[in-house]
């Protein structure tokens, strides 16, 4: 893994995303079951765009993703606390292809951390089905792990006002598998299209 330490959010951290698949938008190749998504193809344009004109896709950032980018740091010491573990904070990791990466919220020791802050309704509906919580994010989780090589990923759901979730999520390799290779076909797709438009 290649290690870019942009702070999240900066003009640099998104130069550095810029026409790469994402572990965020993994969901967008690959389902929860691992098979293939019926996203991929526009996600894969997009992507071919952004390379050829240099221009990231905008994002439409709601009010739970604003709150979660006012709360992660809250939330991410409180996890601290709680699993008395150290995070590091890092930017963008690429994996060694330089094709694609992902944004973790901290990586601890042997694993890392993925931080969401929805709506109080959400996070009690995670509480009550802890499956349901993982499987949203699964795509996500399981990019990270590997392109870090971590051996597990926990997922927090955090709010201000309601008990905090933190839930362990093991690698799991046949999923792994699948999603690589959906990442590798999406990223041969990126770079000979973008070669050929160029």
């Amino acid at each position: 893994m290649i290690i870019l330490d942009h702070e999240q959010g900066s003009d640099e951290w998104f130069a550095a995303r810029l026409g790469r698949p994402s572990a965020s938008m993994f969901n967008k190749l690959i389902t929860s079951t691992g098979k293939p998504s019926t996203s991929a193809d526009a996600y894969i344009n997009e992507l071919i765009a952004e390379r050829l004109n240099g221009i990231r896709v905008p994002v439409y950032v709601n009010e739970h993703m604003e709150r979660g980018t006012r709360l992660e740091p809250e939330a991410r010491a409180m996890y601290e606390f709680v699993t008395e573990q150290k995070v590091t904070e890092y930017g963008f990791i690429l994996d060694d292809s330089e094709e694609f990466g992902c944004s973790p919220d901290g990586i601890c020791g042997k694993g890392g951390i993925e931080i969401k802050c929805p709506a109080d309704s959400t996070i009690i509906g995670y509480h009550r089905n802890n499956k349901s919580f993982i499987t949203k994010y699964k795509q996500q989780i399981m990019g990270c792990m590997m392109i870090t090589g971590a051996e597990w990923w926990d997922l927090m759901a955090y709010s201000e006002t309601i008990p905090h979730l933190i839930i362990r999520v093991e690698r799991d390799e046949e999923y792994i598998e699948k999603l690589a290779a959906e990442i590798d076909k999406a990223v041969k797709i990126i770079v000979d299209e973008t070669e050929k438009l160029a």
